[in-house]
């Protein structure tokens, strides 16, 4: 029988696990997520690919939490007609990862019901997925401790929102993405320029990356971006291409194979299938053709496609108002980091540039392809056109150039692009 000791030594034994991960956590800049997202909901998935820095983020976001507490003590402090605390010795935030094993032979409910009981408000959790009742869980978490906050990290093809009728009425879900062009040009230069919004940069691109060119030179930086800035690693790596190499496989052998419950027999299929994708795209899809190199059905291998883009390993663009399973109209890279991961193949500047926008807008706005002349259409509204040089004649619609710095009218350099987020 666990005794109340034994209960407060195992608290005590996370928090010291928890101080010592916040306190080396490193994250080279604020992620401007943090900011966006409401404290006040009380389950909040953060999803994000594998190797974009989940796991600092929430250690860092405990970190902020912590000292946000503290300053409201001390200034409760000298409040005169403070309220006497129930448990002065309460700590706010705590961050666990499932992957302990103590969680194989004991529950994340009663955990969470003792730091609640405890005073704890913010529960931050790691590696849910290696939780087999993690939904049931949260629920009940959710249900019975009504003052407790739970912010839970998860891979992208992990069931939540409308997938999972467990907790899909009751979370809130946000994206963590790569580095954006901009947190990567602030990291590298120690500058802090601001995000701007879509609508921004259509009607002041020019005035935008003017202020910015007089403080820098973006395109000094841009290659190099786009070869490994999106990815945290190149930070702390000395062989950035290696450990890119690790996360993508941990995208397949994880991501994919367990959490979509597939035989480990087709990790191969399924490597070949993405080694298919990484020689041609950005590219239109054959199906037919792919399916008899890896040996799979058609529905099979459209299914598999499914799954490396839950998984952010690749990009599908479809045509206004049709989206999975019908076959989409061309398939990218989800990021050029990755584009450019397939070393027998050069992969041009335009190929490059055309992955680069797709990645650069996806994330908070919706990206189709169109049967106009025009290679994207955003939100249903905007048609823009991706170029390497500045065409030679004007553009009759947005058209995002690679290799300028500077732009009118409706040439706009695709780097600013970079700075949506």
């Amino acid at each position: 029988m666990e005794t109340e000791e034994n209960k407060s030594n195992l608290l005590d034994a996370f928090f010291r696990i928890h101080d010592f991960l916040v306190s080396h956590a490193s994250m080279p800049i604020r992620r401007q997520l943090m900011d966006e997202i409401d404290w006040e909901q009380r389950l909040i998935a953060i999803k994000g690919g594998r190797g974009v820095g989940k796991t600092d983020f929430l250690l860092t976001c405990a970190k902020e939490l912590e000292e946000k507490k503290r300053l409201e003590e001390e200034t409760q402090a000298i409040t005169k007609h403070r309220r006497k605390k129930k448990n002065t010795n309460a700590r706010p935030c705590l961050y666990i990862s499932l992957n302990d094993f103590y969680f194989t032979d004991n529950s994340l409910y009663g955990l969470a019901g003792e730091f609640a009981a405890n005073g704890g408000e913010y529960l931050f959790i790691d590696q849910i997925f290696k939780y087999p009742d993690w939904a049931k869980d949260l629920k009940h978490c959710y249900t019975r401790y009504k003052k407790l906050h739970i912010v839970f990290c998860a891979t992208p093809v992990l069931p939540i929102d409308e997938e999972n009728p467990l907790i899909s009425d009751i979370v809130t879900t946000y994206n963590l993405r790569g580095f954006s062009f901009r947190e990567y040009l602030n990291i590298q230069t120690g500058l802090h320029f601001r995000s701007y919004s879509l609508e921004e940069i259509l009607q002041h691109h020019a005035s935008i990356s003017r202020e910015i060119c007089e403080r820098v030179h973006p395109l000094d930086y841009f290659q190099a971006y786009l070869k490994h800035g999106y990815y945290p690693s190149y930070l702390e790596s000395s062989n950035f291409e290696v450990e890119l190499l690790k996360t993508m496989n941990g995208q397949l052998e994880v991501d994919v194979l367990m959490n979509k419950q597939i035989d480990v027999a087709c990790l191969h299929k399924i490597r070949k299938l993405l080694y298919i994708l990484m020689e041609e795209a950005p590219c239109a899809l054959n199906i037919s053709n792919i399916a008899e190199r890896i040996g799979l059905s058609r529905a099979t291998t459209m299914n598999y496609i499914k799954y490396l883009k839950d998984s952010r390993l690749i990009n599908l663009l479809y045509l206004e108002h049709k989206n999975f399973p019908m076959k989409p109209s061309k398939v990218y890279m989800h990021n050029t980091n990755l584009a450019n991961m397939n070393f027998t193949r050069t992969v041009s500047p335009m190929d490059l540039y055309e992955t680069c926008f797709y990645a650069s807008i996806h994330g908070s706005h919706k990206v189709n392809a169109t049967e106009r002349s025009a290679m994207f259409i955003v939100d249903n509204k905007y048609y823009f056109d991706v170029r390497e040089t500045t065409p030679q004649r004007d553009a009759i619609r947005p058209t995002a150039v690679g290799e300028i710095e500077t732009g009118k009218g409706n040439i706009i350099p695709l780097w600013i692009l970079g700075f949506l987020y």
